[in-house]
């Protein structure tokens, strides 16, 4: 039997291979994209770059004026409800009174904290008084200088019977002012038409009296002058003087609405 022989080749090299060159050398295929790193920056947020989501802005498709708020047009119906808002908006703080400059009279003595009914061992200049004349008294209060004559001191008060000059002290029964005030004044009564004896030709067949039970003094508001066009009366403060009991006093004003009373502020005059 014949032997097979196995040849093997083998290869020598007369030199080591060449060093392979590092890899940061070695170039990149040229269908793979170039990256290069970019550096990142931090920035911190600036307070003009945040948006207030409270602000009111306007949508693009408004073209609005900032100009000023003056620079809205009302229409006709806004005009009207605005015009009857300011009509029917009433305000009911009392706001504080025009003073009026005192005169002091010489003659001028408080009759404040004297016993009611007491005599008075003097007599007084009825001209520096208001003389109202009643159906059982006569009421004065002093009168200070004014052109209108319608200014009142109650800080001096006296009564006496009709026609006579027996002065006394009245019943305060309330507070009375302490500056003087500009007041209204009216009455309260009845008329007496009486048949005197006629004993002569010329003789009233009547006789006309007026008998005057009680008197209102109803102040001006703000101590407007009678002439003043924005004159009213304050019908919240109303001083009654009456004959019977020889007193004045300060009235109780309530706003009724039928039979039910109801609030002052609630209400328009």
């Amino acid at each position: 039997m014949k032997a097979m022989s196995i040849s093997t080749t083998s290869f020598l090299f007369l030199s080591p291979p060449p060093p392979l060159p590092p890899l940061s050398r070695l170039s990149q295929p040229s269908f793979l994209p170039t990256f290069k790193p970019k550096p990142l920056f931090l920035r911190s947020p600036s307070t003009s770059s945040r948006r207030n989501p409270f602000l009111t802005r306007a949508d693009d498709g408004d073209d609005v004026d900032f100009a000023g708020p003056d620079e809205y047009e009302m229409e006709d119906d806004e005009i009207e409800e605005v015009d009857n808002k300011k009509d029917f908006d009433i305000e009911y703080e009392r706001a504080g009174d025009d003073d009026i400059s005192a005169v002091q009279s010489m003659n001028f003595v408080s009759t404040q904290g004297w016993d009611p009914d007491s005599l008075v061992d003097y007599r007084i200049n009825e001209d520096e008084f208001h003389k109202i004349s009643l159906l059982d008294c006569d009421f004065f209060i002093r009168k200070p200088p004014d052109p209108d004559n319608d200014v009142y001191d109650f800080r001096e008060m006296y009564v006496t019977p009709p026609d006579t000059d027996v002065y006394s002290i009245p019943k305060v029964l309330a507070p009375m002012p302490q500056k003087y005030i500009r007041c209204a004044q009216s009455d309260f009564g009845c008329d007496n038409v009486t048949e005197p004896p006629v004993e002569a030709r010329r003789d009233p067949l009547y006789k006309y009296e007026r008998e005057i039970e009680k008197v209102f003094l109803t102040k001006h508001y703000k101590n407007r002058r009678l002439g003043d066009p924005e004159f009213v009366l304050d019908f919240e403060e109303i001083y009654v003087i009456d004959s019977k009991t020889k007193s004045i006093t300060r009235a109780k004003v309530l706003l009724l609405e039928g039979e039910v009373e109801i609030e002052r502020a609630t209400c328009l005059l």
